[in-house]
């Protein structure tokens, strides 16, 4: 393992896990995989109003249910106000920075003269020259405020691993609010001490960090860190490559999971999210292929497509890939509880009707007439012109053959036997009554297959109410 290699993913528990934090958790789990380094969890709760248990649980079950593992963690910054106060009062020593007691209002109309001045809104630094005594004074008192930091006035330039040179103007910021007080850290703040801490040596992110990594960088040189790599990951956008959104950027992967969509086929697609890989042009990859393939050089500039189509596909292929005993495994989860009791039929279900899934809730639909036979147009019976006295027939000379038989049941025997039927009277004049007579459905797996999972008396049976159905609609 290369232990100078670490990186981490810093959720916040305000939401649930959703693409854009699963993605960058991804990428930076390949990364730490390709060249044997360390990946790290850090759980960003110091917003003690929206942070929530609930929140950091779904987040921890579902980067496992996705396969995303960690090797440190998770740390928790809340856990952690003793360390971002040390330093506060190292740059408080420093003078580095200042109390400000400035309220919302004023700043509101600093920002609104800036702007009516064609000015790029800024705070003026006008409690700069509160002395510390004074500050004390007016904190005991009971006066609100906060830590801003003295930002320096100069160009930070940083090489980001995948748009290249990045250049920032800091005197455009002005001073930046770092914390609510010594107990309070504020995200630019605690940010840098705990990758400091942590000893992260490659920040991987999205793009809308970017304008966070100057201010980062200036807390760094006040602080004496050292700077780790960035890169800013593209935005996630929707077929029209415009801004993803929150119909699919907000749903969270419990839902997709809820949906139907399996870890590795999401795994798989989250993977491609902004990236590809050079090796070959496929798109199906596991997660080794992935971890073997990623070059962070390969993760694109512009935004990444979200295709629903293309998941939909992958997830159908990774579906079609589980054996049956896998499938049912999934499945049970998705229909109902009744069914499940049922084990070895769910299993036979489910390697009948996985050609037809492209997400695990389907199934419930498709394999319901195999539990519970609904009601259905006799009409549906019919096989193009025929008459319905000719489909009675058909189905009354299956009916025989079927009721007579008394060797092994299975959809190889029933095929053997109902075939030389339809050279006289027709494949689709014998087989489409049939097959709509056992499910009621007009898409469903042959009738052989359905014939074979019903069982014998089962399948008479449904053949006697096709039949009743026809003579009734006379």
């Amino acid at each position: 393992m290369n232990s100078n290699i670490r990186v981490r993913l810093a959720p916040s528990p305000t939401g649930s896990l959703h693409i854009g934090t699963a993605r960058t958790g991804l990428f930076n789990y390949l990364f730490a995989k390709k060249i044997g380094g360390t990946f790290v969890l850090r759980i960003e709760d110091t917003d003690l109003e929206r942070s929530k248990p609930t929140f950091e649980k779904d987040i921890l079950e579902h980067l496992t249910w996705l396969g995303i593992t960690w090797d440190e963690g998770p740390y928790r910054q809340s856990e952690r106000l003793d360390i971002y106060e040390k330093y506060l009062i190292q740059l408080f020593e420093q003078g580095d920075v200042y109390y400000c007691f400035c309220r919302e209002e004023e700043l509101e109309i600093e920002r609104q003269e800036m702007m009516t001045r064609g000015i790029a809104p800024k705070y003026s630094g006008r409690c700069r020259s509160i002395s510390s005594e004074d500050a004390r004074r007016r904190i005991t008192q009971g006066e609100l405020s906060v830590i801003r930091f003295k930002m320096p006035e100069t160009r930070i330039i940083f090489q980001d691993m995948i748009r290249g040179g990045v250049e920032f103007d800091t005197s455009l910021f002005g001073d930046v609010v770092i914390a609510k007080n010594l107990r309070i850290p504020l995200y630019n703040f605690a940010v840098v001490v705990d990758d400091f801490e942590m000893n992260i040596s490659h920040v991987i992110r999205g793009e809308d960090h970017i304008s966070n990594t100057p201010k980062q960088i200036a807390l760094q040189k006040a602080l004496g860190f050292t700077t780790p790599e960035y890169a800013h990951l593209p935005l996630i956008l929707d077929k029209n490559r415009a801004k993803l959104s929150k119909r699919f950027n907000a749903v969270s992967i419990l839902e997709y999971k809820n949906t139907g969509y399996l870890p590795n086929a999401l795994f798989n697609f989250i993977g491609l999210l902004g990236w590809h890989p050079s090796a070959s042009d496929t798109e199906l990859l596991t997660q080794d292929q992935l971890i073997a393939q990623f070059d962070i050089s390969r993760v694109q500039k512009a935004g990444a497509i979200f295709d629903i189509e293309k998941l939909n596909w992958m997830n159908a292929h990774y579906i079609k890939e589980k054996t049956p005993e896998e499938l049912a495994v999934f499945l049970g989860s998705f229909v109902p509880e009744e069914w499940t009791k049922h084990k070895e039929k769910l299993i036979r279900i489910a390697s009948l009707e996985r050609e037809r899934m492209k997400r695990l809730s389907e199934f419930t639909d498709l394999a319901r007439f195999f539990f519970d036979m609904q009601e259905y147009d006799p009409q549906l019976l019919v096989w193009k012109t025929m008459s319905s006295e000719t489909v009675a027939s058909n189905l009354r000379d299956v009916a025989d053959i079927l009721g007579v038989y008394d060797g092994t049941w299975g959809s190889a025997a029933l095929e053997s036997l109902i075939m030389p039927l339809t050279e006289s009277r027709g494949r689709g004049e014998v087989l489409w009554p049939l097959r709509v007579a056992l499910s009621g459905q007009s898409h469903s797996p042959g009738p052989f297959e359905i014939a074979d999972i019903l069982g014998k008396e089962d399948s008479l049976v449904r053949i006697a109410s096709a039949l009743q159905k026809l003579t009734q609609q006379k």
